[in-house]
């Protein structure tokens, strides 16, 4: 441009020298002078004036270019524009802009939360007003429309809280969360743009997990309390199952129970007249909590008795103990009965429950009693008068509930008379003596002894015995069993083991275990056995023959269905005169 100025000014001069040329000439009269000025000014100008073409051409090709590039702006503007259209009309939130004056553009969310289909459809009032009807979210208030967000960008505020829209359409009040901005340019605000985002449903959302958060919380300070009040339950409990199982631990080396019948068959075997008598004695006393003092040679069945009366006693669910005067070591045995505590003596490390206070509401078994030292005899005594006693190191008195079962193979009446056992404990003890007999005093009981025995000890080996011979049953029969009850196991015991088949086979040779009789000496024998003796002989003699003048009755001097009477009473079986 300052080109073509340059030349047009170079123009002008030259037009302006040469009219002043050309009017000099004229005057003087010199045509062909005038003439030969046009050809040179001619000349001088077409330079600038094919410069001036040449511009204009440029100018024209410029003015082509700008009009190509406005055109092009124009569409980029307008597919600006309508890419920010789609944006904004795809948006969920409501989106509004607005100049100073009014509100110039919504989009559809807008609209909806407007309640109209365009913005034309707002009065001008209501778009110059800015038209949410807003309350706050925190207060419930309503919100004048100066103090409304987009109010307030136009102000230069940037604004973003939480509101209450009322819905034109429905009247449900909706939570949103306001955003909204100032346009500005160059320090002056031009317009606002304000965003709006239905968060209602976050808002229950977030409602509902503080609801439970809350409940979660008290739930848990419940079951918090509730675990503190069960530990502390549990605390106790497991004190007390210490303590019990302490107890239990003391009373497994000492309780015997009604299923342990390794060495006494589990129970007393038998049908004869002496055996029904103990019986007799046994169901008559067991009910009660009479002191029952049991007298029988070793191996009888005084254990096996004790039990019995246990367990037909009203303590039977509490534990029976079991006491072996003659196994306790001499130095511990009171402790051992009566309990001690911690540093009662040298090597008191612990404090140990008696198997007294164990026994208590049960009862206690004091076997070997006639074994028992001579000064525990008289603590015993004040025990069974009392009831109670005191630990070894404490003085505190411990009251006990307790039944006395006490038995002895001694002869306590010459104990009595040599001083070894106290009179008063005597008396004491034998409030209610059971007698048992010995096995070679009810021979008539060892076939039924035999035959359970067989059988126990084929099932604890796994072999079947199912016979034994005349012969071995007349062995077994007329052994006089100094071991009594306990010996005729162990031997049953070993037959099974070494017998091979189904018929037991008895190894063991009696007669050197007989006991000779002392020269000059007679050996007695109570009067039922020799009568029972006396009629095997008989029978032996007549092969069995009872009726007839070669019968068993008639040498006998028994009428024969007395002498069968008789048979039956004794148990006398077959193989034993055969």
């Amino acid at each position: 441009m300052k080109k073509l100025q340059a030349l047009l000014n170079d123009l002008r001069e030259e037009l302006e020298r040469e009219t002043d040329d050309a009017s000099e000439a004229h005057l003087a009269g010199g045509t062909l002078i005038s003439s030969r000025r046009l050809v040179v000014a001619k000349d001088r100008l077409k330079p600038i004036v094919d410069g001036l073409l040449e511009h204009q051409r440029v100018l024209e090709s410029v003015e082509q270019v700008r009009a190509e590039e406005l055109e092009r702006t124009r569409r980029i503007s307008q597919f600006q524009a309508a890419e920010l259209h789609a944006i904004i009309e795809s948006l969920p939130d409501a989106v509004l802009v607005a100049t100073k004056d009014a509100v110039v553009l919504c989009n559809s969310s807008a609209l909806r939360m407007l309640g109209v289909e365009s913005l034309e459809d707002l009065p001008e009032e209501a778009r110059r007003g800015f038209p949410f009807p807003y309350r706050r979210a925190a207060t419930g208030l309503p919100i004048l429309p100066e103090d409304a967000p987009l109010a307030r960008a136009l102000k230069g505020e940037t604004v973003a809280e939480e509101l209450i829209h009322t819905d034109p359409r429905t009247g449900a009040e909706r939570i949103h969360r306001s955003s909204a901005a100032p346009v500005v340019l160059e320090g002056d605000v031009l317009g606002a743009v304000a965003v709006d985002t239905d968060i209602t449903a976050m808002v229950t959302a977030r409602m509902d997990v503080e609801a439970l958060n809350a409940k979660l919380d008290q739930r848990v300070r419940d079951r918090t309390r509730e675990l503190t009040v069960a530990k502390e339950a549990l605390e106790r409990a497991l004190a007390e199952v210490e303590a019990l199982k302490e107890r239990l631990e003391a009373e497994n080396s000492y309780l015997h129970f009604e299923d342990d019948r390794r060495y006494n068959f589990g129970e007393m075997v038998g049908k004869s007249g002496s055996l029904k008598e103990v019986f007799h004695s046994i169901d008559a006393v067991a009910p009660q909590d009479t002191t029952v003092l049991l007298l029988g040679e070793t191996g009888t069945g005084k254990s096996t008795l004790a039990r019995a009366i246990h367990a037909r006693s009203a303590r039977r669910d509490h534990p029976m103990v079991v006491v072996n005067c003659t196994s306790l070591p001499g130095s511990l045995i009171e402790s051992e009965l009566f309990g001690r505590e911690k540093g009662a003596f040298t090597g008191a490390h612990a404090q140990q429950i008696g198997r007294f206070e164990l026994a208590d509401k049960g009862t206690i078994f004091l076997d070997e009693i006639g074994d028992l030292p001579w000064e525990l005899q008289a603590k015993l005594l004040q025990v069974l008068q009392e009831k109670e006693f005191c630990r070894l190191g404490s003085p505190q008195v411990i009251k006990v509930d307790v039944r006395i079962i006490a038995a002895t193979n001694r002869d306590l009446r010459e104990d009595l008379a040599s001083g070894r056992f106290r009179e008063d404990l005597y008396y004491r003890l034998s409030t209610f003596p059971v007698v048992i007999p010995p096995l070679r005093q009810r021979r008539e009981d060892i076939p039924l002894l035999v035959e359970s025995a067989i059988r126990k000890f084929s099932r604890e080996t796994g072999k079947k015995i199912e016979n034994i011979s005349a012969a071995t049953m007349s062995k077994l029969v007329n052994h006089s069993w100094p071991g009594n009850i306990r010996e005729l196991e162990n031997v049953i015991e070993r037959a099974v083991i070494i017998s091979q088949g189904s018929t037991l086979q008895v190894m063991d040779t009696f007669e050197a275990l007989a006991q000779e009789p002392v020269a000059g000496e007679i050996p007695l024998k109570p009067l039922v056995e020799m009568e029972r003796a006396h009629i095997i002989a008989a029978l032996r003699q007549t092969h069995g023959r009872i009726d007839g003048k070669d019968g068993a009755a008639l040498i006998l001097g028994l009428n024969p269905s007395t002498l069968r009477g008789r048979m039956r009473k004794e148990g006398i079986q077959r193989f034993e005169w055969m």
